[in-house]
């Protein structure tokens, strides 16, 4: 993907202002995320795409704050043949522009902001919302612990919920489910035998 079409994706024009990039993503990221669009497999593509061109932007955009100055013949101005130093570091500090975000900061609030949605799928026992928004975090971040942690909760008390509703074959798939994406959770690995004694009452 090159920088033309990261503009493109963001409904930029090509040399857009930071400011503009951080919110056409904004915006963009909102209307495409998972939680919003919980089973419309484009939306999802397009969030993700729309992700990695902010970031690409952002690494351009930092290339260019931290490349080194070209080759031109210096501009000499008038000024006083003595300078202070603290003349020197307020001229200094008044060019300096402001830092964009990191992309592992992006992928932190994305990941909290999901979080709470998460939390709010399942009180409200939306347990396929929860589970389609967890395995889209799980993809975006698949080394993170805390988000298999999550994925694997999800599973789980869908399949308690499948128990309740006399669905004892499905609810068995999600409970081993469970047990594989977050394997070594001993919490978890408890309330999962719990779950499996209880189909067992059931038969």
């Amino acid at each position: 993907m090159d920088l033309e079409d990261c503009y493109r994706l963001l409904g930029l024009r090509s040399g857009a202002s930071f400011a503009d990039i951080k919110a056409s993503y904004r915006r963009l990221a909102q209307q495409y995320h998972p939680d919003i669009n919980p089973d419309d497999t484009k939306a999802k593509e397009k969030f993700i795409a729309v992700t990695e061109a902010y970031k690409l932007l952002l690494q351009e955009i930092s290339q260019e704050e931290t490349a080194p100055p070209s080759h031109h013949l210096p501009v000499v101005e008038h000024q006083p043949t003595q300078v202070t130093r603290s003349e020197t570091a307020t001229r200094e500090k008044s060019k300096e522009k402001p830092k964009p975000p990191s992309f592992s900061e992006i992928e932190q609030r994305l990941k909290w902001a999901t979080y709470q949605q998460l939390q709010q799928f399942l009180k409200e026992r939306r347990f396929s919302q929860a589970i389609s928004l967890a395995e889209a975090l799980a993809q975006r971040l698949p080394e993170d612990v805390e988000v298999r942690q999550w994925q694997a909760i999800s599973y789980q008390l869908w399949g308690r919920a499948l128990i309740a509703e006399k669905q004892p074959l499905k609810a068995r798939i999600y409970l081993k489910k469970a047990l594989k994406t977050d394997p070594y959770n001993k919490s978890l690995w408890h309330e999962v035998q719990r779950d499996f004694q209880t189909l067992e009452h059931m038969f």
